[in-house]
């Protein structure tokens, strides 16, 4: 009795790693995909049923990746993020390529698109909203490894409910692919979104910080130099002065003296 209620006890594993789901997105967002699409009349339209195309895409291969069930349900996490990742980010270069907007097309926007709705604060000191527009800071390196650190760690909390749903193949399967049909919907929204009110980009500058907080930036050199001018102009008055006051010592001494008048 105890050795047939124990083989029912399903075996715990642990859930995806976020440093694993860091170095995931990292590779991921290394490269823009290419796009066949051309620009659009109608980008709004040619965007929405790219969207529509793409997130039954999204649905059908999580709901694929979530029918092996129990142990063998939880290796397939990963992959399942990574497939769903690069259904989203050709949609995104397909959406970028209906606005004619493309070439503008970076690792920022990628990263902004992609999991914008997963960690909104990740991203609060690279992108800045002006009017309509969206200014994005480029990202060094370090900068690109602490938001994806960052939307790592959301998505492994999220793997934790996706996990137990490989204990439920049928109607697990059904819940994971509408949640990759909505997650992908989400995506679309934020590219749409961003490539209707246009972007831009801010330089960072070349001594910026791994926080990605630029350092202050060194004062001018005009002060420094206008106070060795200071010096120096004081130090020549004082020169001035002073030889102007020997030469008036001196004079004084060669005055002769007046005479007292003598006493009758």
């Amino acid at each position: 009795m105890t050795k047939s209620s124990s083989q029912q006890v399903p075996a715990v594993i642990a859930p995806v790693e976020h440093g694993r789901i860091t170095e995931a997105i990292l590779d991921f967002v290394s490269q823009v995909p290419a796009s066949k699409v051309g620009s659009s009349q109608d980008p709004a339209g040619e965007a929405r049923r790219l969207a529509n195309r793409a997130a039954q895409r999204a649905a059908l291969t999580a709901g694929s990746l979530a029918l092996p069930p129990g142990p063998l349900g939880w290796l397939t996490l990963l992959p399942e993020l990574i497939a769903i990742w690069k259904i989203q980010g050709q949609m995104v270069s397909d959406i970028a390529a209906a606005y004619g907007h493309h070439a503008t097309l970076g690792r920022e926007q990628m990263m902004w698109c992609l999991f914008r709705h997963t960690a909104a604060q990740a991203f609060r000191d690279l992108v800045v909203r002006m009017g309509d527009r969206l200014v994005f800071r480029r990202m060094s390196y370090g900068v690109a490894q602490r938001v994806a650190k960052q939307v790592g760690v959301k998505l492994t909390q999220r793997t934790l409910s996706k996990g137990i749903s490989r204990w439920l193949p049928v109607i697990g399967a059904l819940g994971v692919g509408a949640y990759a049909y909505y997650d992908t919907g989400q995506v679309a929204n934020t590219a749409i979104e961003m490539f209707e009110g246009g972007i831009a980009m801010e330089e960072e500058p070349a001594a910026a910080t791994e926080t990605g907080k630029p350092k202050p930036k060194p004062k001018p050199k005009a002060k420094a130099t206008r106070r060795v001018v200071n010096k120096l102009v004081d130090k020549a008055v004082t020169g001035a002065a002073r030889k102007v006051a020997g030469t008036v010592r001196k004079a004084a001494s060669k005055t002769p003296k007046p005479r007292k008048p003598k006493a009758e």
